[in-house]
């Protein structure tokens, strides 16, 4: 019983250590493909030319995205078929990207119904957070507008 304990002492103070902090690599790199289906019942798409919407017909292959996780709780989110990656800028517009960069990188939350909401890591707009969404036309939302509470936040990541 003691030597149980003592290791697992030892483990939290390994893991607590300053190399160690926050590092799980067999979280990091974890590739998910599927579809987000939004609480307004559109699909997340991500057309050829960059341009980000919503999109109602379930077949289409640019709504297939690849949820790639870059940290624990944070994920880049690219389109298969177009290669984009969804970005959101200062302004908090939502684009397409060619290239990978911090635009691209958005925390996962799971919320109490169900539902994964994603959030800018880079840009916030008066203190708060600035969340991928889409209204009831399947058009995105702007980042500043949108709360963690609002339904066109929410997506249902839907295998494919």
């Amino acid at each position: 019983m003691r030597r149980r304990l003592w290791l697992g002492l030892a483990w939290l103070l390994l893991a607590q250590a300053p190399g160690a902090a926050g590092s799980y690599p067999h979280l990091e790199g974890d590739v998910r493909w599927r579809r987000l289906f939004s609480s307004t019942h559109f699909f997340l798409r991500v057309d050829p030319s960059g341009r980000v919407q919503g999109t109602r017909w379930r077949q289409d292959q640019n709504s297939v995205v690849e949820i790639r996780s870059v940290r624990v709780g944070a994920v880049a989110i690219k389109a298969v078929h177009s290669g984009f990656y969804v970005a959101m800028n200062r302004r908090g517009r939502l684009y397409g990207s060619r290239a990978y960069s911090v635009d691209c990188r958005f925390r996962e939350r799971i919320e109490e119904n169900g539902y994964n909401t994603y959030a800018s890591l880079r840009w916030r707009r008066q203190g708060r957070p600035m969340f991928l969404a889409l209204d009831t036309r399947g058009i995105p939302r702007r980042g500043g507008r949108t709360r963690r509470h609002q339904l066109s936040t929410h997506f249902l990541p839907v295998l494919v």
